[in-house]
């Protein structure tokens, strides 16, 4: 089983994502503790998806963040660099467009899309400045941006329980119930490396996006950061 470590090298980063493929989106509700549809349901609510919306899911996986906006009438295009991912979502979604592909090198023109989104993908990125400028390529002005990703709960006193789960409850969990438990390991590590709402807001800014807000989920464990193209 392969295990990505912080570096994010793109190889190991597939690899273990396909090894997960078959029960990934099982094991995200399961560790999250059912959290996730609430989630996918807020982002969906966010982006507004509607007829004639032309929607880039970069690191879409499966598609289960594809699959409310296509069913609210979006043209989407469900993106991911790994190919196992891809075809587990095939199988579970015949109507959805899939497509391989990498964040950092989109193979899309310029002003293609009235919205690019990602949910738990940008973390995984060997190049977090190199996937947002991307995106900002291939979104038409005036378009925006939706990024859900885990983050840094606000209240002191449940951001120390909730560390405390991702990094020793967690990991006991996933050996338990997952043939790859050292991915889980790594989505820790990466999740307690990632900067916090204000610290995402300013890459998002500094990588071309503008009016950059955020809202928080869940007490701060997930925020979804919106920006906009000029």
């Amino acid at each position: 089983m392969v295990r990505a470590n912080m570096n994010k090298d793109p190889d190991d980063v597939s690899k273990m994502f396909d090894d997960v493929a078959s029960r990934y989106d099982f094991l995200n509700d399961l560790l999250s503790l059912g959290r996730t549809k609430a989630w996918r349901k807020s982002v969906t609510s966010i982006i507004a998806p509607k007829s004639g919306m032309k929607v880039l899911d970069i690191a879409a996986g499966t598609g289960s963040s594809s699959r409310p906006l296509v069913d609210k009438g979006a043209e989407v295009i469900a993106l991911d660099f790994s190919e196992g991912m891809l075809a587990q979502g095939r199988k579970q979604h015949k109507d959805i467009k899939f497509m391989q592909g990498d964040a950092l090198k989109l193979a899309f023109d310029e002003n293609s899309f009235d919205v690019t989104t990602i949910s738990f993908g940008l973390r995984n990125t060997s190049n977090t400045s190199a996937a947002l400028k991307e995106a900002l390529r291939v979104t038409k002005p005036g378009g925006k941006i939706v990024v859900a990703e885990f983050s840094h709960p606000v209240n002191k006193f449940f951001r120390l329980i909730y560390l405390n789960y991702l990094m020793k409850a967690l990991p006991i969990i996933a050996r338990k119930i997952s043939k790859n438990p050292q991915a889980y390991i790594y989505l820790a590590e990466s999740i307690r490396a990632w900067p916090d709402q204000a610290g995402l807001a300013l890459i998002l800014e500094q990588n071309g996006w503008k009016s950059v807000a955020w809202q928080d989920l869940t007490f701060g464990i997930v925020a979804v950061h919106i920006g906009y193209k000029a």
